[in-house]
């Protein structure tokens, strides 16, 4: 599997101090990442910007369907240690999740959860004991199967922003595009079928409770800009669908696993994911437990007009769950 091969967008020094001077001042006049008054005033605030720093934040734009972006400054010395859980984050890297909220704001609209993470729109990704064979952020003995971020939901994001505080082992996350494929014509007509649901994964236990009755969906579907993708292997019923079918979806698997990419992340860098064309998920590494463990701080973006997504999808009961926006309008 190569390693970093992913486009790089570097951004300069003035557009790098531009992005991390603005987010300093929201979070001076604001007092918390989390405020709603700092998430109201990102649009304000994204309107000063300047094009050089829109430029490198324009939409992914090749057939990887993702991009690092590279140049902001981190101090792992002034982070503090790598918390043992989400919820013991606090204001650690506090600055970093307005940074990583202002990049979500110019790309498009931040979402959160109301079942994950106490419906924060910046999560912390961190290994923590007791969830190491899991397949959740959380996990770290496994290899994280590659898979479309929230796929189970169809208010899912669009683009999908890992941003790195820490990796002194350089932990590898991987990445696949559905348009560096070779799959038969057979293989995608049988894979735009709907025949089994996504199932909620684990860090959605309310979701899991859910009554409804799961829908089938399609795995791929046609836009005018190519393929798209809805994949989550390790919360797919397979043994529900039809032999041929089946085979289809080994193929796509097969041919995911062949054009598989591994991105090493740097503290500073922050990987943007197309979530309608790319899986990603995390090879696996022993976490110490000792404040040095891989951190990555997690952020969803929604992009209005796309034209990814079957239209279908708007019927879909989203097991319960209800997707929060950063943002009224």
């Amino acid at each position: 599997m190569p390693t970093h091969p992913a486009p790089v967008r570097p951004f300069n020094v003035t557009a790098a101090a531009e992005l991390t001077t603005t987010a300093v001042k929201l979070l001076a006049d604001h007092g918390s990442a989390t405020s709603p008054a700092l998430f109201a005033a990102l649009p304000e605030a994204c309107a000063g910007l300047s094009d050089t720093l829109r430029h490198a934040l324009r939409p992914v734009d090749t057939a990887d369907g993702l991009f690092v972006l590279r140049g902001l400054e981190l101090d792992d010395a002034e982070l503090g240690p790598t918390p043992g859980h989400w919820s013991t984050v606090g204001d650690a890297g506090a600055l970093w999740d307005v940074i990583l909220l202002l990049v979500s704001a110019l790309m498009g609209t931040p979402i959160a959860w109301d079942g994950q993470q106490d419906g924060r729109f910046v999560h912390n990704i961190v290994p923590s004991p007791g969830h190491e064979s899991e397949q959740t952020g959380a996990s770290s003995s496994v290899l994280l199967t590659p898979h479309t971020e929230d796929a189970f939901h169809p208010g899912r994001a669009h683009l999908l922003l890992l941003c790195c505080m820490r990796n002194h082992d350089n932990i590898a996350t991987t990445a696949a595009s559905i348009r560096r494929t070779g799959l038969s014509d057979e293989d995608i007509e049988r894979l735009k079928r709907p025949v089994v649901p996504i199932l909620p994964d684990d860090a959605y236990e309310e979701a899991q409770q859910f009554a409804g009755r799961p829908a089938p969906v399609p795995t791929l579907f046609d836009t005018p800009d190519g393929l798209t993708m809805r994949f989550d292997p390790a919360y797919t019923p397979l043994d529900e669908a039809d032999d041929q079918w089946r085979e289809a979806y080994g193929h796509l698997e097969l041919e995911l696993a062949r054009v598989s990419v591994a991105v090493s992340l740097e503290p500073g860098d922050v990987l943007v994911v197309d979530n309608d064309i790319v899986v990603h998920g995390r090879v696996p590494f022993k976490a110490r437990y000792d404040g040095t463990d891989r951190w990555l701080k997690r952020a969803s973006v929604r992009v209005a007009g796309r034209p990814t997504r079957p239209a279908a999808e708007a019927d879909e009961h989203g097991y319960g769950q209800a997707a929060l926006t950063a943002w009224a309008g």
